[in-house]
């Protein structure tokens, strides 16, 4: 985990005291991704700073910016590059040298040999800038499966030639003096998706690379060039699924995930294990135990007050079989309002993922024993593991006719249910199912996801999206895997957009914010491979979701932990709601407090708390969205704008 900033200015001749002000500001925004060192880079036309946490030769020669050896290349690079020691001896094959044993040095090096071919080369989870001199070009990258961000904004000058200012998170940018102004559309696509998917941000003026995008600035060709961003990697989903044997086939899944879990176990520092109690953080510390033995892996784990979301005695069952060092801490609605600052301060953009929130306790508590620590991030998207996997077919069977008088039932029930707070209790699980409408696969489950849907928008913003489809970009998306299977389309919509923009999201500010690097596994590029291969009723059938994986797993986990109902890393935000968080919610959501700030509809909101504190209907996703839109534009929103200059 690290995190890193620059600016392109093709007019600048020199380094002058503004520039490194301006880069400084940024940089140390992003301390505590990497709270291990900090080092800039000056030269005509550009600026490079970074902050690293130093998980890999701890030694000088892995700091950042970091330079090759001709002094042409330069480099600031966030995450790690797992394939990078069969690449150096590949490289050394080729007459490359090197001072240490980073991986940055050998992407470095990589991409001096491959040029821009150099992200077709390398295994990892990454975000990195590369400013070559000779050519005045700027070369930046995205990981895969958007493990690692990168942000960008250009900016217009009067009589001169744009600026454009990268790095690891918009607080960097914001720091530099960017546009504050809200993007009204990006604030369309939060309120339905519960995040803001790429290219947009929440900012009118910051853009964010997709995963598995490039991007090119060559101000050697035209100065007031706009940056080129394109595709270089998308999921490798087929036309045809391979014809496995279930036995033979779950032991290739078992031998990836070792392979994998080993690669992300090389380090300099101490490794952990981040373990819920659920199949796919418990397969990885099991892979990791299979690697190591027993007593050699540290576990950590949180537990809720709220029985109905506690997984913490599943966690321990696990820690107890596998016998690694298990550490468990406790959240209630105090330590939560204890979290909610510093929350705020780590979410430059609103996310609605209330467990942003234990993930942030998690990832400290992990880091104060470990600087590196596993995850289970993955298994849910890649071998179907959402309660929505089971609820398509039976959202498809209620579109026929011939179902048009249970639906009709289904609907009346949900209407006279009584709310409650408890973790997917069958209210919502009804009122969120008949959302989905007649809609393709991942339109579908998007609406399922969603906290509003786009015909909810105009009672709640007014005109200014009117005009706007949210849901747009996704159908265009939709479209494009129209040809494959139906339970690929899903495989791509929550590995590409769910997975990325949220959970990648999720995990990467709590443990940036602790100065933790926190890895998948599971999201490891030749597991992500074999999963597309994998036939569909492999991955789910009829109720069960993670046939293959429960399979490759049975006899190494418990049969409880296999065989249990699927429970998410959530929290009891609907009860919080209507009790400790009433007045936090009531004060934020103030009718003259939405009038004064003009962006939501006060007599549209009321109603939503008066429907959930009442009882009448369980509005949480929306009330919770609202909330932590709210206390982000408290902390980073507002009227505020200035140029970089």
């Amino acid at each position: 985990m690290c995190g890193f900033a620059g600016i392109v200015d093709p007019d600048f001749p020199a380094i002058t005291p503004q520039v490194r002000s301006t880069l400084g500001r940024m940089t140390a925004t992003l301390r505590p991704r990497g709270p291990d060192g900090e080092g800039t880079f000056f030269a005509p036309g550009i600026a490079l700073g970074h902050q690293r946490l130093a998980v890999l030769d701890l030694s000088p020669s892995g700091a950042q910016p970091m330079t090759d050896a001709s002094g042409t290349l330069h480099l600031v690079h966030n995450g790690e590059i797992y394939n990078f020691l069969d690449l150096r001896a590949e490289l050394l094959g080729r007459g490359h040298q090197f001072r240490g044993r980073s991986d940055s040095e050998v992407l470095l090096a990589a991409y001096a040999e491959w040029g821009d071919a150099v992200v077709d080369h390398i295994e990892g989870m990454f975000a990195f800038a590369i400013w070559d001199e000779p050519r005045r070009r700027l070369f930046a990258a995205r990981d895969r499966m958007g493990k690692k961000p990168l942000y960008f904004a250009q900016v217009e000058r009067p009589g001169a030639a744009p600026l454009f200012a990268f790095a690891s998170e918009c607080k960097a940018l914001l720091a530099a003096g960017l546009d504050r102004r809200l993007d009204h559309e990006a604030l369309a696509q939060y309120l339905v998706h519960e995040y803001v998917p790429p290219p947009r941000t929440i900012f009118a003026g910051i853009r964010k690379l997709d995963a598995g995008e490039r991007l090119v600035l060559d101000v050697a060709r035209d100065p007031r060039a706009r940056p080129d961003v394109a595709r270089y990697w998308d999921l490798p989903l087929v036309d045809r699924h391979a014809d496995l044997d279930p036995a033979g086939a779950a032991e290739d899944l078992w031998t990836l995930l070792r392979r994998s879990v080993e690669r992300r176990l090389c380090a300099d520092v101490p490794v952990g294990i981040l373990l819920s109690g659920g199949i796919d953080s418990s397969a990885v510390a099991a892979a990791a135990v299979s690697l190591t033995g027993r007593d050699q892996i540290a576990s950590f784990s949180i537990g809720f007050s709220d029985p109905t979301f506690d997984e913490s005695a599943h966690a321990r069952a696990v820690a107890q079989h596998l016998g690694t060092r298990h550490h468990e801490e406790r959240l209630d609605a105090a330590g939560m309002l204890q979290l909610l600052p510093a929350v705020e301060r780590i979410l430059d953009e609103p996310l609605a993922d209330a467990s942003i929130i234990p993930t942030t306790l998690l990832a400290r508590f992990a880091r104060a024993h470990v600087k590196v620590a596993l995850g289970g991030d993955g298994g849910d998207e890649l071998f179907a593991g959402y309660p929505t996997f089971t609820a398509d077919p039976i959202a498809r069977w209620l579109l026929h006719p011939l179902a048009a008088p249970i639906a009709g039932a289904a609907r009346r029930l949900t209407a006279a249910l009584p709310a409650s707070s408890d973790y997917f209790s069958l209210d919502f699980r009804l009122h969120q199912l008949l959302r989905g409408g007649p809609t393709p696969g991942p339109i579908r489950h998007q609406r399922w996801l969603a906290s509003f849907v786009p015909e909810e928008l105009p009672a709640l913003l007014g005109d200014r999206v009117r005009d706007f489809d949210p849901l747009a970009e996704l159908g265009r998306l939709a479209d494009r895997w129209q040809r494959f299977h139906p339970a690929d389309r899903l495989l791509a919509f929550y590995a590409r957009r769910y997975l990325a923009g949220d959970v990648n999201v999720k995990v990467d500010r709590a443990a940036g914010a602790a100065g933790l690097e926190v890895r998948a596994p599971l999201l490891d590029g030749d597991l992500v491979r074999f999963a597309c291969l994998v036939p569909p009723r492999l991955r789910h059938r009829h109720a069960t979701g993670k046939i293959l994986l429960k399979r490759a797993l049975r006899g190494r986990l418990p049969d409880g932990i296999l065989d249990r109902k699927k429970q998410g890393f959530a929290v009891p935000v609907a009860r919080w709601l209507r009790q400790e968080l009433r007045p936090l919610l009531n004060d934020e959501l103030a009718p003259d407090r939405l009038r004064q700030q003009g962006i939501f509809d006060p007599a549209t909101v009321q109603t939503l708390i008066d429907d959930h504190q009442q009882s009448r209907r369980d509005r949480r996703k929306q009330l919770w969205t609202l909330l932590s839109f709210q206390r982000w534009w408290a902390t980073w929103g507002g009227p505020e704008a200035s140029a970089l200059t």
